[in-house]
């Protein structure tokens, strides 16, 4: 994610969004934590963190909690080296029951292209697993699955 900086046009946030998405979709914490500063701040719920280390660890309890998670982004407003975001991810804990989260995130950027600072507000709703629209195999979201706004989300 580091290899588009600020000043973001429209294209580069719709980009950095987009691999913000598929980084978060590979579950991998030290592959995710890599697009962040050193020295990272982030408020993710009611839990605040700062720097790659804390990532991993919060990341790591995220993802042993948040079965079969599936995550779609989409860019709601950027500025020079500001993006936010709206996103909703589809998951399962281990009894099997389903959820649906739902969240914003605000971020900003340092010079290089690394994110400096994360605010994430996010909702839990619980679902029925025949309710789910998020399908693909664990992974990247295929190109031609439906985004937010096509799935009225």
């Amino acid at each position: 994610m580091n290899n588009l900086t600020p000043p973001f046009t429209r294209e580069t946030a719709i980009q950095k969004t987009r691999m913000a998405e598929d980084s978060w979709n590979s579950r991998d914490p030290q592959r995710v934590s890599l697009v962040y500063t050193e020295d990272c701040y982030w408020r993710n719920r009611s839990e605040f963190i700062t720097g790659r280390q804390e990532i991993v660890s919060l990341l790591t309890r995220k993802w042993a909690k948040e079965l079969e998670y599936r995550l779609i982004k989409e860019l709601w407003s950027f500025t020079d080296n500001r993006i936010a975001v709206r996103f909703a991810y589809e998951w399962r804990d281990d009894s099997g029951n389903w959820f649906r989260s739902y969240g914003n995130e605000n971020w900003e950027f340092a010079d290089d292209g690394l994110m400096q600072r994360r605010f994430a507000s996010i909702n839990d709703m619980p679902i029925k697993e025949e309710e789910r629209k998020f399908h693909w195999p664990l992974g990247t979201r295929p190109a031609e699955h439906p985004s937010l706004s096509e799935l009225n989300l």
